[in-house]
């Protein structure tokens, strides 16, 4: 497979319409609609119901390079397309044999081979928002390439250990399931931008209205990050906002008309606002799979831990249309553990350059990233030099 693709650069909107926001409760969920989809691109869902689910990313699926391992991983998705640009039809995405089942114990295990699989010469299996998380845990994961005496020998001869992170089911945030089930769907609804409390929390876009009726319910299904939970359980409204008609302006049909096409506008434009730390924003891309004219790609948006940060997947056309979407916002926990090791790496895994880079001293950065949880990667007796240095600093009136 030749990937010919140019990793995105920042995700955009266009050829999608914003539509008007519904809200219910702390839940505001923004359509997003597409105008005459070509159709030569369709998305299905393939459902697993197994307890864990193991995907070997590299080798073979009971070899001994890394694997991925999910207890959460409720369905796949399978794309069909067309190389012509002719319509093709989702034929449905439970007609093939996909990995191994195996039981015991009271309890089921899928085993995988690879995250994005090709299954006939115009199909395509992933898992969706594991793709793109895979990618944020095998961020930086091979280590340092100059084996610096600052870190264990562990680390400098194996790299990190198995890294993971928590997220909670979209049926455990509170009121998106009723929100889910009450409003209304477009007719070339396409899409949902998601927010909980008025914070994003994710976008999900595919390519055709019939697909997105489909995949509707997905949303529900999807793992999100621990603060959307916390933000449904502690605010029960969105911030109220109005934006209305101009009663004077309107003297007749026409002008109703263009009053409500420019509230229309004008909603469109606020919610893009309100998703600016993803849509738009810079991000680090890379190809992961190249399906004719089309390529998957999962990303992240370029760190910062003083705003909101995202990781996701998406499906490109060749002319740069976006095709799919699906994101997951990270927390700060996990965009500070990622931005320290993008700085360790940025220069070389010396820690006096990237304390210098971070504006802080040696010490400070060993003891934020023993906080972080790297504590293992370094040699035990730079961490005692570096907890001396923060204890003598604390007694200092």
């Amino acid at each position: 497979m030749t990937i010919h693709a140019t990793p995105i650069s920042h995700i955009s909107l266009d050829g999608l319409e914003i539509a008007p926001s519904q809200v219910r409760g702390a839940m505001r969920l923004v359509p997003l609609l597409r105008r005459g989809a070509p159709g030569d691109l369709r998305l299905a869902r393939r459902n697993y119901r197994d307890d864990l689910t193991i995907v070997a990313t590299k080798g073979e699926m009971f070899g001994r390079d890394p694997h991925y391992v999910s207890s959460y991983a409720p369905h796949g998705m399978v794309i069909d397309w067309s190389e012509d640009g002719s319509p093709v039809v989702s034929n449905g995405a439970q007609i093939a044999k996909d990995g191994e089942q195996l039981r015991g114990c009271g309890m089921s295990l899928r085993v995988l081979s690879r995250m994005a699989k090709r299954e006939a010469a115009n199909r395509l299996r992933f898992l969706p928002l594991h793709l793109a998380m895979e990618g944020f845990l095998s961020l930086f994961f091979s280590g340092p390439e100059i084996a610096w005496q600052e870190f264990s020998r562990k680390f400098r001869n194996n790299g990190f250990e198995s890294r993971w992170e928590l997220a909670v089911s979209g049926r455990r945030i509170d009121g998106l399931e009723e929100a889910l089930r009450v409003f209304e769907i477009h007719e070339d609804q396409v899409g949902m931008l998601v927010f909980v409390a008025d914070e994003m929390a994710s976008a999900f876009v595919v390519s055709h209205p019939d697909d997105y009726r489909a995949l509707h319910e997905t949303l529900l299904l999807d793992f999100y990050g621990e603060l959307l939970y916390q933000y449904a359980l502690l605010w029960n409204t969105a911030i109220p906002l109005d934006i209305s008609v101009h009663d004077e302006k309107v003297t007749d049909l026409a002008s109703l008309r263009a009053e409500i096409t420019r509230v229309r506008d004008d909603w469109g434009k606020f919610h893009g606002f309100m998703a600016s730390d993803l849509i738009g924003r810079t991000t680090i891309s890379k190809p992961v799979y190249q399906a004719g004219p089309f390529a998957l790609q999962r990303f992240i948006t370029t760190l910062d831990p003083k705003i909101e940060n995202h990781i996701g997947e998406a499906i490109v056309r060749d002319d740069g249309m976006l095709e799919y979407l699906k994101t997951f916002r990270l927390s700060g926990a996990q965009t500070r553990r990622a931005y320290l090791l993008s700085q360790l790496s940025a220069h070389e895994w010396q820690l006096d350059a990237a304390a210098e880079a971070l504006q802080t001293t040696r010490h400070e950065l060993v003891h934020r990233l023993e906080r972080a949880g790297f504590g293992y990667i370094l040699n035990p007796q730079v961490l005692a030099e570096a907890q001396t240095a923060m204890w003598k600093k604390r007694r200092v009136p």
